[in-house]
């Protein structure tokens, strides 16, 4: 993955594994604010507002940017431009791999010693002659992508995609350290007051059809996500916290800040589309997606990254190539080249499948299921061609409760959901032990995690049912199911539409993975026993998108990757999410509100730890999911793979993440 994207859904909202899980292979995961606190794995989708007319730019707020001469007497601030490689290179100075890369491929990871030994190991940088730059990587997804757009992007597989085929002028490291990227921009620097940011950008930067990329770009790209009528409200998120964005000239650019937020550098990365294209386009089709026009630039995108899209079938794989003209300008090489001359991503919904191609050296990297990890990747069949590594990263999954369900807006219900599920079982039989138990939204490793985290959840059939009992929920009729007298929302759109009794029995929503389908199904059994019906309803990865955005679901089954700063959970927790971001249960706390809106403008960090966590601790009273547990990254690589390391958001989900993987030339 290139810079593109990597702020952005850093700091935007959850990345929501609905596959679950943060990364492509997972489907589950990734991302959005522009940059993440979660990204839904293969997440979700949004529709255009009805029947509103097209004006660029609406959702901006009117105001005189001050003239260039005005600019030049406010006193500027220097941030970090850094090159990528070198940011890494830097981290790897004093890292001693504990054997070489040879020895680690002989290692098969059966204990901790092992897996740093071959963490370590694989994680060294490409030196000269290392990288066979004519090579071809192959990549597995778990689901097909729907879009291309960078704007439109919603899933951990379009995330990974477009990561490739897009640019960007910002990133963060590993430690969610934001910084200007170096390939990117000239400079950085931010006005005293705070209110200001100013980039400078290369003069070296082309899309693939030839035409130079520049501040225009960005302040139209800024434009058209600020547009009411554009379907992308997740993205909004950030940029609705921008006063406006200006191009000064080609390389310059402004971002102006209605306050001096802790969030400011957050919200000034967002994805670019070239101005050229979209321009005349866009108003007759707001959607991004529906024209003929548009059509065709989803299916041959004009690219501002490493890659292009060489070939799709649906279904099947999306072949990207190498642009030259990305690292190439005017006959002289200006950035890094990309290490691969071809990413395949082959798309293989059916996990065991996709190993049993890892097995063949077809696929040479997926994400592994911890029953994958322990009793299908030990033998000489995957050690063969491949080898394997884990890493901690901050996804968890839960069940989400739609509080426009008549069964679970009582805070009693919710919890009662909590006590009557076998969390043991969960962890011991579906995670194999490999996991954690999830004790809210913040790993317990995070620095806005509580300082004592809140007691996980153990199964409590009594405790369930008393809490059920106080919430009215009791068996009048005497057929084995609860009832009660509930308020009706039959649309889901939080209008009442009346009280009448009905039996406790509701569908909770998955993919059709049958990892989660398991997982579901453990619930459905538990529930049982105390007078519940959960009917388990595998769907689509689409479907399931569409429905949660719709709101239109008793519960789900899904999965958070954490982001790179605690504001971009706002797009899952507070009120104004519900309808213009990704609070998909209708979750409304007015003190959650209010503690989001105190997080973003407190600049001191201690005190500002303080105001997550309290809202990691009054999300973990309210129950509206049922945490389960914090997942690790498990990953299968092919033997000729070198460079990848981990991170708290997995292997790529940060700068200069998949950049540095590279093909050794011995290998071939």
């Amino acid at each position: 993955m290139t810079i593109a994207l990597r702020l952005f859904w850093a700091s935007c909202a959850a990345s929501l594994i609905t596959f679950m899980g943060c990364s492509s292979n997972d489907s589950a995961n990734t991302a959005p604010n522009s940059t993440d606190v979660t990204s839904m794995a293969d997440d979700e989708s949004e529709e255009a507002p009805k029947d509103v007319a097209f004006a660029l730019g609406d959702l901006i707020p009117e105001f005189i940017p001050p003239t260039k001469e005005e600019l030049d007497s406010s006193e500027w601030m220097d941030k970090p431009v850094v090159d990528v490689y070198e940011l890494m290179a830097n981290r790897k100075e004093n890292d001693v791999a504990m054997m070489t890369a040879a020895e680690a491929l002989a290692v098969r990871n059966a204990t901790p010693e092992d897996n740093d030994n071959i963490v370590s190991a694989m994680g060294t940088l490409a030196t000269d002659g290392e990288v066979d730059y004519s090579a071809e990587w192959n990549r597995h997804t778990a689901a097909d992508i729907r879009n291309t757009n960078p704007l439109m992007i919603s899933s951990s597989a379009e995330f990974d995609v477009s990561g490739l085929l897009s640019m960007g002028l910002f990133s963060f490291d590993w430690n969610f350290t934001p910084y200007g990227n170096a390939g990117s921009l000239v400079s950085w620097q931010t006005s005293s007051d705070g209110l200001m940011d100013m980039v400078v950008m290369r003069d070296d930067l082309t899309w693939s059809d030839g035409e130079k990329i520049t501040a225009y770009d960005v302040e139209f790209s800024y434009q058209v996500i600020m547009s009411s009528a554009v379907p992308i409200p997740a993205v909004r998120s950030g940029t609705d916290q921008l006063k406006g964005v200006k191009a000064y000239d080609e390389r310059t650019l402004i971002y102006f800040h209605f306050e001096p937020l802790a969030t400011n550098v957050w919200n000034i990365n967002f994805p670019i589309i070239p101005k050229h294209k979209y321009e005349n386009t866009i108003a007759d089709d707001p959607t991004l997606a529906s024209s003929p026009a548009h059509v065709e630039l989803d299916e041959n995108p004009v690219s501002g990254g490493a890659y292009t899209i060489f070939k799709r079938v649906r279904g099947q794989e999306i072949i990207l190539k190498r642009r030259d003209s990305y690292y190439m300008f005017d006959g002289q090489q200006v950035r890094q080249k990309p290490h691969f001359e071809t990413v395949r991503f082959k798309i293989i919904e059916n996990p065991n499948t996709a190993l049993l191609s890892m097995k063949k050296g077809e696929l040479e990297e997926m994400m592994l299921t911890p029953e994958q990890w322990q009793s299908q990747t030990n033998k000489d069949d995957f050690y063969k061609f491949n080898t394997k590594s884990y890493a901690l990263e901050w996804v968890y999954y839960y069940f989400g409760w739609n509080f426009r369900s008549p069964f679970f807006k009582d805070k009693r219900v919710r919890q009662a959901m909590s006590y009557a599920f076998n969390h043991q079982e969960l962890l011991e039989k579906h995670r194999f032990g490999m996991d954690e138990a999830s004790t809210g939204i913040f790993h317990r490793t995070s620095p806005w995690a509580p300082e004592v985290a809140p007691t996980a959840y153990q199964q409590d059939l009594s405790k369930a049912e008393d809490l059920l009992a106080e919430a009215g929920w009791e068996d009048t009729d005497g057929d084995g199911v609860l009832d009660n007298m509930v308020e009706m929302d039959t649309n889901f759109d939080g209008e009442s539409e009346g009280s009448r009794r009905i039996p406790f029995e509701f569908t909770i929503l998955t993919s059709n993975r049958p990892d989660r389908i398991a997982i579901c199904e453990l619930l459905q059994e538990n529930l049982d026993q105390i007078g519940i019906r959960c009917n388990v309803k595998p769907v689509e990865f689409t479907t399931l998108q569409e429905t949660m955005l719709g709101h239109k679901f008793h519960a789900v089954f899904a999965g958070w990757g954490t982001g790179a700063d605690p504001d971009t959970s706002e797009n899952l927790w507070t009120t104004k999410a519900i309808n213009n971001g990704r609070n998909y249960g209708c979750y409304s706390n007015a003190e959650v509100d209010k503690l989001f809106e105190q997080g973003k403008r407190e600049l001191d960090l201690g005190a500002r730890r303080k105001i997550y966590q309290q809202i990691h601790l009054t999300l973990w009273e309210d129950q509206p999911y049922t945490w389960l547990y914090f997942r690790n990254a498990y990953y299968a690589f092919n033997k000729s793979l070198r460079g990848y390391n981990y991170s708290p958001r997995g292997p790529y989900n940060y700068g200069p993440g998949a950049d540095t993987i590279f093909k050794a030339a011995e290998m071939q």
